[in-house]
Formats: C-alpha cells, sequence, structure tokens
C-alpha cells in the first residue's frame, strides 16, 4: 500500500476546520431538506384545492340543466325541503311524454348522488350516478325568479364553495 507521507512542514486539516466544514454542509443539507418538504406539502395542499374546485364544477354541471328542465307549471314539481336527506327533487314530462323523475342527496360518505327515474308506458326505468365527490354541504333556494345552488366541497383540509344561480324554463 503506498501512502503518501506528510512532509516536513505539511499539516493536515485542524479540528476546527473539519467541524466547521461538516457545520456547512449540514446547514446545506437541512435547507434542501426543508425546501423540498415544502415543495411536496403545496403540491399535496394544491392538489387538494383543484380536486375541491373539480367537484363543485361537476356538481353545478349536473344540477343546472336539471334545474332548466323542470317544469314550473305545476308547484309540486321541485321539492328543496331536503326531507328524507333528499335536498333537491326535480320533475318534468318531456316532449316525447317521458316523465321524468331527478333526486339530489348526499350520502354518508360525502357523494352528491344522482337518481333520475324515467317514466313511460308505465314502466320505470332507474339510473342511478354518483356526480360529485368530497360534498360536505349544498343548499338549494328559491331567489326572484331563479333559484340559487350552492355548493361546498371539502378535501384534505381545502375548501371550496360555489354559488350557482340557475333559472328554470318558463312553463311547457
Amino acid at each position: 500500500m503506498n501512502m503518501k507521507k506528510l512532509k516536513k512542514g505539511e499539516r493536515g486539516f485542524t479540528l476546527v476546520e473539519l467541524v466547521i466544514v461538516v457545520a456547512l454542509a449540514g446547514l446545506v443539507g437541512a435547507a434542501i431538506t426543508a425546501t423540498a418538504f415544502q415543495v411536496f406539502t403545496f403540491s399535496t395542499r394544491l392538489s387538494n384545492q383543484m380536486t375541491a374546485v373539480r367537484q363543485v364544477q361537476q356538481a353545478g354541471f349536473w344540477v343546472s340543466p336539471d334545474v332548466m328542465m323542470y317544469d314550473t307549471s305545476e308547484p309540486g314539481n321541485i321539492d328543496y325541503s331536503g326531507q328524507g336527506g333528499k335536498f333537491l327533487v326535480l320533475r318534468w314530462t318531456a316532449h316525447d311524454g317521458k316523465e321524468h323523475e331527478v333526486t339530489y342527496t348526499i350520502t354518508a360518505d360525502d357523494r352528491l348522488q344522482r337518481t333520475h327515474n324515467i317514466t313511460e308506458g308505465g314502466q320505470t326505468t332507474t339510473e342511478v350516478s354518483v356526480v360529485a365527490e368530497y360534498i360536505s354541504s349544498a343548499s338549494f333556494v328559491p331567489y326572484d325568479s331563479a333559484y340559487i345552488f350552492i355548493v361546498t366541497a371539502t378535501v384534505g383540509g381545502q375548501t371550496e364553495t360555489r354559488t350557482y344561480e340557475v333559472k328554470p324554463r318558463v312553463g311547457t
């Protein structure tokens, strides 16, 4: 093994110099770790916020056209009393004679569920779909000649609320 010997008068690093280098390396490492942690935390929060935004948009996408379809000529064609966990029930008869009833509920696992019953000739077909997730609250109230639909989604501590004003069709 060939080891280089120190010549007379040459010295290695002192203990103080080594401690300073290790301390600086530790500071640089801590700064890099803190930055990486902050980037990942921000990314998670942003992802949760974007998911919440998308879910309230989905809710508005589904509720708005159904409200526009319901028949205003009969007072019983809309129910937003919230009875039985159903925060919105809409009814209408389409131009082809089919009777429609759409019910929106928020399930125990915070999903906005849409149940669509279509009746034709005494035969009823039911379609059930989840239109949005993470829905923490939703309300539907009359406002002038329209309705205000307020929906809130909460994902990982990030909350997003949207308010939609929807006008139903006039008569049939």
